[in-house]
């Protein structure tokens, strides 16, 4: 949470400011604990462009689901007729930027100590399988 909105705990407005302009989706594990947040929505002003919000719970961190959730997001906004995919985060989250490079080419434009990261939904790669991000069948 922090690397994405600068604080560890979201206000309640953010949540609302955050589901009103986007599509979210929350992933929960077979306890129905709460995992993973994926969110996508226009980033104003860029026509055909969405934004990717992906938080992972730290116990969740590692095994492939933020790789998983990122890549549908991807798809979701390429079928919606979305053509670039965006993320702005701190330069710093490299689990981020490994699972937005994982997606296929991107440019990454450094701001401060921040970084957006932007991929040409055309260009997107295969979905990863469930073996290669440490799910069993």
């Amino acid at each position: 949470m922090h690397r994405r909105w600068g604080r560890p705990v979201l206000a309640e407005r953010d949540y609302h400011r955050l589901l009103h302009a986007a599509q979210c989706f929350l992933t929960r594990d077979g306890a129905g604990e709460a995992v993973a947040l994926t969110c996508l929505g226009p980033v104003p002003g860029e026509a055909g462009c969405a934004d990717l919000g992906l938080q992972v719970a730290d116990a969740s961190q590692g095994l492939g689901i933020g790789t998983a959730l990122a890549w549908h997001a991807a798809s979701h906004a390429r079928t919606a007729g979305w053509h670039t995919l965006t993320a702005y985060t701190q330069a710093t989250n490299t689990a981020l930027l490994g699972v937005l490079r994982a997606l296929g080419p991107v440019a990454e434009n450094r701001d401060g100590p921040c970084v957006e990261v932007r991929l040409p939904l055309n260009a997107l790669t295969r979905p990863p399988r469930l073996r290669e991000v440490g799910w069993s069948p």
